[in-house]
């Protein structure tokens, strides 16, 4: 196989939550559950070729919003889901593009599941450097404020006091 073809660069991340995989599940894929933790709003349409936006500063115009045009390109619920995803407005040659994100749901006790992320697709060169260097960062923060949704309660998106980093 011709070595360009092969995906050799990807984020990956994992985490144990503390709740059961429908929740953790809801969490990722429902409105509610992404204002809970993701972001302070979003357009979701769980089915293939759906809508999967997610709105970081919702009063921006449209294209520095957040995560915007991106779609679900896969759902098995409770186990797999998958999505197209672009860069933030800094960086508008990778923003025109899209990589791909994977989340695995895994239940590993009662009361427990690991989320798996896998998010590939990166081109070549220095912006697309700054886009994996700034995910690799971004993914944490959403882990962490995931972990906190489920042991603290919801993000208050009103205050500045939610990880970031």
């Amino acid at each position: 196989m011709p070595e360009d073809l092969i995906i050799n660069r990807a984020i990956i991340k994992e985490i144990t939550i503390p709740a059961g995989i429908d929740d953790v599940w809801n969490a990722w894929t429902t409105k509610e559950g992404i204002k809970s933790f993701f972001a302070p709003e979003c357009n979701v349409e769980l089915k293939v070729h759906g809508m999967y936006e997610i709105f970081f500063t919702p009063e921006a115009g449209p294209g520095k919003r957040g995560a915007e045009g991106n779609q679900i390109m896969a759902v098995e619920p409770n186990r797999m889901f998958s999505f197209t995803w672009d860069a933030p407005p800094h960086l508008p040659h990778v923003r025109k593009q899209r990589t791909l994100v994977v989340l695995k749901f895994n239940k590993i006790e009662e009361g427990k599941t690991r989320v798996i992320l896998c998010h590939t697709g990166w081109g070549d060169g220095n912006e697309w450097e700054r886009a994996f260097d700034y995910f690799s960062d971004a993914w944490d923060a959403i882990f962490k404020r995931l972990l906190i949704w489920f042991e603290k309660g919801p993000i208050d998106w009103s205050k500045e006091d939610y990880p970031t980093k």
